[in-house]
């Protein structure tokens, strides 16, 4: 996977830009508010159609304008593809390959493997269950096309029988056969899922607990758990048991809409126990995880996004980052700095060739 070219219109602060980048390396450095972390956005954006950042689509859209444009050029497996995302105010977003528009966007997902490591990966430890069950469903959907449909199956059914609760509880009235009808389909869905997150655990845990080791010297010991009430019983009998709290709250308590992932430190929350530097540690290792595991379930050697790690990172955990770019583990990499000398001091490191674009 070679990211070739990128041109970016009316994305976010940057009004038109282009870049013709080289297959290994390739660094924005400049001062903050420049437009660096943007143009990572904005090819996190081509592999997701979405941003990392801004979940309100339209706030992608440079202030004044009706419109942005992510134009590329990629190189996958010795076949060039065009890649073009657009969004124009009022309108759905498009997605299209070699001219031709995708009918779902969900098609296009995991045709750019793809990683990014930012420091707003803290909000996987900070925030609620939520974040981290999208970081387990985004990596699986990355690499198992019917995993997305599910989900967007489970979410809609979810919303349907959530409505339907709220209807009885506004008209005083209950319909069991009718509940019965989204009972069932959240729990088909819902086994499958949860059994694709048991077993996507299984083999990613050990895999971050190598990294950890590395980055941090093996001086903490550090555990991922998966929590979901499925491991207790069947989805069909948890919605059965919590019917009477489900009418009171208008809502359905049960379901792996509930699930969670455990960080843990030498036992303890890591949210609550973990310094500012074993929590990036953490956080590192579970995105090159992340980046192993995506590499090895496809065979293709994921793009890489740094976005402000460097400044983040003691010099120990930067030279183990280095000695894993000069071991050939990783394949393209894109980095943004606040600081030229330190990125071009860093990139002779490596002894890897590499551009350097000025903003």
């Amino acid at each position: 996977m070679f990211l070739k070219k990128l041109s970016l219109l009316n994305y976010k602060n940057l009004a038109q830009i282009e870049f013709d980048f080289e297959a290994k390396i390739n660094c924005f450095v400049g001062k903050n508010g420049v437009g660096k972390t943007n143009i990572l956005d904005a090819i996190y954006h081509l592999a997701y159609g979405k941003s990392y950042f801004n979940p309100l689509a339209t706030q992608n859209i440079k202030h004044g304008e009706e419109f942005f444009v992510i134009d590329a050029l990629l190189e996958k497996n010795d076949k060039e593809e065009k890649i073009v995302c657009s969004l124009k105010k009022g309108q759905k977003k498009t997605i299209k390959r070699n001219g031709k528009a995708y009918e779902k966007l969900s098609e296009h997902i995991g045709f750019i493997p793809l990683v990014i490591i930012s420091p707003s990966d803290t909000d996987l430890i900070v925030e609620g269950s939520e974040t981290r069950r999208k970081f387990i469903d985004s990596v699986i959907a990355t690499l198992d096309t019917t995993y997305l449909q599910l989900l967007l199956h489970y979410q809609k059914t979810l919303s349907q029988r959530n409505a339907l609760l709220k209807y009885f509880a506004l008209n005083r009235t209950f319909d069991a056969d009718n509940l019965s009808i989204y009972n069932e389909q959240l729990s088909h869905s819902g086994q499958i899922i949860f059994e694709k997150r048991k077993q996507f655990l299984e083999e990613f845990v050990p895999i971050f607990e190598k990294h950890h080791a590395k980055i941090s010297g093996g001086n903490e010991k550090v555990a991922l758990h998966y929590e979901s009430q499925l491991f207790e019983t069947d989805l069909l009998q948890l919605l059965n048991e919590s019917l009477a709290k489900d009418k009171i709250i208008q809502y359905t308590c049960s379901g792996i809409h509930k699930d969670d992932l455990v960080f843990e430190i030498d036992g303890y929350p890591i949210k609550k126990f973990g310094s500012q530097g074993q929590q990036k540690s953490f956080l590192i290792a579970l995105k090159l995880a992340q980046f192993e595991f995506v590499k090895n379930q496809s065979n293709t050697l994921p793009i890489l996004l740094f976005d402000d790690i460097f400044d983040k990172l003691d010099a120990y955990r930067v030279q183990q980052i280095i000695n894993m770019v000069n071991d050939d583990v990783f394949g393209q990499i894109f980095i943004s700095d606040t600081h030229p000398e330190r990125t071009e001091d860093i990139m002779k490191q490596t002894h890897k060739t590499y551009k350097l674009f000025s903003l």
